[in-house]
């Protein structure tokens, strides 16, 4: 279940972290993305790479080091019309402070990362 369960244009329309419903759900990349509503729905459907956190959902400033910490779905910040997810206040924090430079660090960092997901 992608998120946890929260819709991932929630974050784009109402600026909040909102819990799907099952009623809603699109299979993406092997998980289930679950929607508040079927216009959500539909906008995912339409451009899921708009939509789908960045970093598969791991948190950037942990991705630059090298290590996939999961994204709390809570703990997120949108920037440049994509959404990035964050392992800890504090990381998104840091992020807020330097958004392109954790985003270049977090590119150079995410194919070791990519090493250690389970496929």
């Amino acid at each position: 279940l992608a998120i946890s369960g929260f819709d991932p244009v929630a974050y784009f329309t109402d600026q909040s972290a909102r819990q799907g419903k099952r009623d809603y759900e699109y299979h993406y990349r092997g998980a289930t993305w679950r929607f508040r509503n079927e216009g959500n729905l539909a906008a995912f459907a339409e451009d899921p790479a708009t939509y789908a956190p960045q970093f598969g959902g791991y948190d950037p400033l942990s991705a630059a080091r090298g290590v996939g910490a999961p994204g709390h779905p809570a703990l997120f910040r949108i920037h440049e019309k994509r959404l990035y997810l964050f392992y800890t206040a504090e990381s998104r924090e840091a992020f807020v402070a330097d958004p392109e430079g954790a985003i270049a660090r977090a590119r150079e960092g995410w194919p070791a990362v990519l090493r250690t997901l389970v496929p």
